[in-house]
């Protein structure tokens, strides 16, 4: 029996233009060193052309979106691999009736957004940028300083809309702060709370009670827009909204006017309702938010996890195995999805 290749293609956005890899901790080794595997880049296009993939098994995706007119009529994609665990830019459903699977690397961003939630609530409640921002005025910023007095926060608390992935590492990184904890999430582990040491409470509980806010849930119909005008004036004046999940999922036209108008402390904000945002958006001339472009947990190690957990579940499908970070598990239950594991399972053999 002649056995074909299983190929794998790649986003071009994952090469600059000169040839060489935009993230280098993503080590391709993996997948370029196996055998009976082959690699390719694809063009720039957006969202992802169904021809380029008409003979591929697997295709590991960063920022390109993938709509139901991206599926190959093929039939042989097989996995798409997503850089990250937002999948947002993914038609998951149209993925799950055409038989394929769809798999986030959770295991890769937890830590990273984690520690980057904490970075801007330190910051926020610290009030570094301003205080940066005065040191450099020399004499005059010193005496500056008696009017920028930071939030202490032993005794605070620290509010999660979701509890799951990344919500549950910030609350275990937050644990030596001394804060008391609460979230909303329908979907909560009520051991995993416990563990915790979280109180889950209703929404409004979140937006009334908590010193500072960490929105840590997926995009979806029913949470865009989930912080709006009415949610904010919930808010505690002296309490700090933070969002490093996605950017829609917060009004941001009624953020900018609560920051504007000192409704809020503040917030800090690594992703926006349109990315990048216009040069002139409002927000961008506030001082009491801090900004990041959408990536403020990329290192080399978050990068490097995420790649290896992505090769991890091409590697798995290859063999005929269910990849890890499965998004879409209802795949598994098709047919015609587990006919293709078997057919690789025998050409791995």
């Amino acid at each position: 029996m002649t056995v074909r290749p299983f190929r794998v293609a790649l986003s071009a956005s994952f090469r600059k233009p000169d040839g060489s890899m935009t993230y280098p901790s993503f080590d391709l080794s993996p997948l370029t060193d196996a055998s009976g595997i082959e690699t390719r880049f694809l063009s720039h296009e957006d969202p992802i052309r169904a021809p380029e993939l008409e003979d591929i098994d697997a295709l590991i995706l960063l920022s390109e979106r993938f709509t139901k007119d991206s599926i190959p009529a093929s039939g042989k994609l097989s996995v798409i691999a997503r850089f990250g665990v937002g999948f947002d830019t993914v038609d998951v459903e149209a993925c799950t009736q055409n038989d394929i699977a769809v798999c986030i690397t959770p295991d890769g961003v937890r830590r990273p957004v984690a520690v980057s939630i904490l970075t801007l609530m330190l910051a926020l409640t610290g009030k570094l940028l301003i205080k940066d921002r005065i040191t450099r005025q020399g004499p005059n910023g010193f005496v500056a300083r008696n009017e920028h007095m930071g939030l202490g926060l032993v005794g605070r608390t620290l509010g999660s809309v979701g509890i799951g992935n990344i919500g549950a590492e910030m609350f275990r990184l937050a644990a030596p702060l001394g804060m008391k904890f609460i979230a909303h999430d329908p979907f909560a582990d009520l051991s995993l709370a416990t563990e915790l040491g979280v109180d889950l409470v209703d929404l409004d509980k979140v937006f009334a009670q908590s010193d500072v806010i960490s929105i840590n849930c997926p995009l979806t119909p029913d949470t865009h827009h989930l912080v709006n005008a009415s949610r904010l004036s919930q808010m505690k004046p002296t309490a700090y909204l933070i969002n490093t999940a996605r950017g829609p999922i917060v009004d941001q036209v009624a953020l900018t006017q609560a920051l504007r108008n000192g409704s809020i402390a503040g917030a800090g904000l690594d992703v926006f309702e349109v990315e990048p945002p216009a040069a002139d958006d409002p927000i961008l001339t506030l001082d009491n938010v801090i900004l990041t472009p959408h990536a403020l947990c990329w290192t080399d190690q978050c990068f490097g996890g995420i790649g290896a957990a992505d090769i991890a579940s091409i590697l798995n499908v290859s063999l005929g195995q269910l990849p890890v970070g499965l998004l879409n598990q209802e795949v598994s239950k098709r047919t015609k999805f587990s006919k293709k594991l078997a057919d690789f399972s025998a050409q791995s053999t």
